[in-house]
């Protein structure tokens, strides 16, 4: 081969023609005829110009990539490739269609091995993401199956290629590009000898596809978190410690903060009054002020534009005593959360009863989930959430001694993790001397990442001064949750064992 001066991928162009067609019969010598007439090339062109495009080395046509795009769920999943070309007239091409599918893809023998089919397949991925598309399919062959057609089922023999105790370059390489084989079709493309009449339709999930909405709306990539650490102090009544709520909500927003996360039980020292009672009566006294904060925090998120996660409060329901949380949203709509696990004491000193109830929260943001302290511990409810596509988890935590806040800590950390998701955690600090049983706080509040290239090498994206009454201001960005979990060093929810263990909600 000549020394190679250039490599440029470009549009293909008809004036292209007699050249791509010497280049298709060299690179498809198995397979007598198997090139395109001129007027289907010039057809492609005209309908999908994006969707057709040549690498050339050295000004000369290396390799070749068509493509089209269609509604999939038009076509029946064991489709043909006639089918889906319409019966290669690409009549079935549809610019308003959800998916792009790969119609011919080849590198020229003396060529290959220069990694240039790599670069067409990161082309189609790119262009399925510009037209926002599901994501890229096509039929692929497996050229190599005839020689073991007589013992193997194509299914076995896909497991064999895949565990490498076969090798078939065509199966491998695209496998090593992140398509996964999704069906086995049968009679796939008139005259594939090679492949037994058999294709693997191969699929490329785009990760950051978004469906259409009829609504005038649009899901933030980059989300801006700001933590309150709350400073428990004296308060003479109801509205002086709301007016203090507003002003971190007003600092928070003044950062254009799309959340506001307040700690658990931010509202105890409104207990103070009631401290001539048991801790029991005292408790469920507070909670007499639940549904005012919550209307009042309804309020406030729609006045300053932010979604407010009102950490966590008392409340009484048929007589039972709850630890609840509102999601309060800047549309004014609100959601309930709930604390599944109490701990000993919250049983022993208040009778707290256990929530039931877990859940995934749909804002303007993404997909959130909120889980309160002591919850955190539990590493099966931040697995549930993920499941159902959780991206930010908010931990709202009240430990009053740094034992009980590392418990917090540490647990918060590892589901950051396990989960490829970015976890934010609010305490509260300071003393309050004259209410039982919430007389020291110790918190750091945090926003934790996963740990791979993309992120803080020890996954700490920021960090309040501990015990120092303050807001925390953090950017985190959804789409890098998208890369991690396809091209991440490790991937932690692809590569669970679904195979030996199953988790589900009840």
């Amino acid at each position: 081969m000549k020394e190679i001066e250039n490599i440029e991928l470009t549009y293909l162009s008809l004036d292209d023609y007699q050249e791509l067609k010497v280049a298709m019969i060299e690179a498809y010598t198995n397979m007598p005829n198997s090139y395109w007439k001129e007027s289907q090339i010039s057809k492609l062109i005209d309908i999908f110009p994006e969707g057709q495009v040549v690498i050339k080395v050295n000004n000369q046509i290396a390799g070749c990539a068509l493509s089209i795009i269609v509604e999939y769920d038009n076509f029946d999943e064991n489709h043909t490739y006639k089918q889906i070309t319409g019966n290669y007239t690409f009549n079935t091409h549809s610019p308003n269609g959800d998916m792009l599918y790969g119609i011919d893809i080849f590198i020229k023998p003396e060529f290959r091995g220069l990694r240039l089919g790599r670069r067409l397949y990161d082309y189609r991925k790119e262009l399925s993401e510009r037209f926002n598309l599901k994501g890229v399919a096509f039929g692929g062959r497996i050229p190599n199956y005839h020689k073991y057609s007589n013992k193997l089922s194509p299914k076995e023999y896909i497991a064999k290629v895949r565990r490498k105790e076969i090798d078939d370059p065509v199966l491998n390489f695209q496998v090593s590009n992140d398509f996964h084989p999704a069906k086995i079709l049968k009679n796939y493309l008139e005259g594939d000898v090679a492949s037994n009449d058999y294709a693997v339709l191969l699929e490329w999930d785009n990760i950051y596809y978004e469906k259409k909405s009829k609504k005038a709306s649009i899901i933030k990539r980059i989300v801006r978190l700001g933590l309150i650490q709350w400073q428990m102090r004296p308060y003479s009544d109801f509205d002086e410690l709301m007016h203090q709520a507003e002003y971190f909500i007003d600092a928070v927003s003044g950062y254009r903060s799309d959340f506001a996360l307040f700690p658990e039980f931010f509202n105890a020292p409104l207990m103070a009054d009631n401290n001539h009672l048991s801790e029991p009566e005292a408790l469920r006294e507070l909670a007499k002020h639940t549904s005012k904060i919550v209307l009042k925090f309804s309020e406030l998120a729609i006045s300053y534009n932010i979604n407010i996660i009102s950490g966590s409060m008392p409340e009484v329901i048929d007589n039972k005593l709850y630890n609840v949380g509102y999601l309060c949203r800047r549309d004014g709509t609100t959601e309930r959360y709930e604390k599944l696990h109490v701990t000993p004491d919250e049983v022993k000193i208040w009778g707290m009863q256990r929530g039931t109830e877990l859940k995934v929260f749909d804002t303007d943001c993404g997909k959130i989930g909120v889980l309160i302290c002591y919850d955190v511990e539990f590493p099966e409810l931040s697995r549930l959430l993920a499941q159902e596509g959780m991206d930010i988890l908010f931990v709202p935590f009240l430990t009053d001694t740094q034992n009980g806040y590392s418990r917090v800590r540490n647990c918060a950390q590892a589901r950051a993790i396990e989960n490829e998701c970015y976890v934010a955690i609010a305490g509260s600090v300071g003393n309050l001397p004259k209410v039982h049983n919430m007389d020291i706080q110790y918190a750091q509040s945090m926003v934790f990442t996963p740990c791979d290239f993309a992120f803080p090498v020890n996954g700490i994206k920021a960090e309040a001064t501990p015990n120092t009454e303050m807001i925390l201001i953090a950017d985190v960005d959804i789409d890098l949750l998208r890369q991690l979990n396809q091209f991440g060093s490790v991937r932690n929810l692809r590569d669970r064992r679904t195979d030996i263990y199953e988790l589900k909600k009840l």
